[in-house]
């Protein structure tokens, strides 16, 4: 008797301390937005640095406001350049918000490319699908994808889903070129093959999955820096292991954050939001990153 009221007694603190993980994932840890810093060695020598904000996975929906002005709030940084790679919806309803949070980083050049959550609404999906590389993708209903390029290309910035240009930043020849969503195969990085420019100062390349495949053409083409999203971080993660999934090719090691790919750097946000099926995350805050880029070092 007293063994079982042993088991039952320790069965119900791992419910409740269960129950609260999940009510500090839910509704503390996914609202903490954090902005990250790192110092990107890409640059020619001589040359000024330039600073560069990467935003990935809004997932907005209607009502999130406190996301919307965090987010909005970033332009005090008076960022260089500003990368958006993709999942910016989550919701039909949702384009005017995402225009007001971004607006104010609009006086700011950009480039972006979309994600599968640009095109079709999330749906609900069993976690344990994410542990299947192969599992299938779920289409929701169609989102007004035409009505978000249109918000981003009038404010200023290039749409590089499956596209490429040439541009000044900051008194520097940059190179840009971008595949639309990886994951759900809308990709032809046939479009935007070959050498960089030689002429260029800066070579960049955006994907909003980063898969091994994508990152291989862009460094064969010998880019110097990738911005991705996709991977959420992990959205769960195990203190002292980390992810437990990356919903993707890429490894687990480089699941967010800057990491050398062959011979150019690869910068992976954990991104700012969730699918409102799984409005959670652990041990893995939003995130914003502001890249700094200065002289590579020889």
């Amino acid at each position: 008797m007293k063994i079982s009221r042993g088991l039952a007694a320790a069965a119900g603190i791992g419910v409740g301390a269960g129950a609260l993980a999940l009510v500090y994932a839910s509704l503390y840890e996914r609202v903490q937005y954090t902005l990250r810093h790192f110092a990107v060695p890409a640059l020619p020598e001589g040359a000024e640095p330039i600073r560069v904000l990467h935003l990935s996975d809004l997932h907005m929906t209607p009502g999130q406001v406190r996301k919307a002005h965090w987010v909005a709030s970033l332009s005090a940084l008076d960022p260089d350049l500003v990368l958006l790679t993709g999942d910016n919806l989550a919701h039909p309803d949702a384009v005017d918000l995402v225009a007001k949070t971004l607006r104010p980083l609009f006086k700011a050049p950009g480039a972006f490319v979309f994600g599968s959550n640009d095109y079709f609404a999330p749906v609900f999906k069993n976690p344990l699908t994410y542990f299947n590389p192969n599992h299938e993708h779920k289409y929701g209903a169609s989102l007004p994808t035409e009505e978000l390029r249109k918000v981003l290309v009038d404010g200023g910035w290039h749409d590089l889903n499956n596209l490429a240009v040439d541009t000044v930043v900051s008194g520097l020849n940059v190179h840009f070129a971008g595949v639309d969503d990886p994951h759900f195969h809308l990709d032809d990085y046939a479009i935007v093959s070959g050498p960089v420019p030689e002429g260029a100062d800066l070579s960049i390349g955006l994907t909003h999955s980063p898969e091994p495949r994508v990152l291989d053409e862009f460094a064969r083409d010998g880019y110097d820096f990738v911005a991705a999203g996709h991977t959420h971080g992990g959205q769960v993660c195990v203190p002292g292991y980390g992810a437990l999934v990356t919903n993707c090719g890429i490894d687990r090691k480089r699941v967010k954050g800057l990491h050398p790919w062959e011979d150019m750097w690869l910068h992976v946000s954990a991104g700012l939001g969730t699918s409102p099926y799984a409005p959670v995350r652990f041990a893995c805050a939003p995130e914003a990153s502001l890249l700094t880029f200065v002289p590579a070092v020889l």
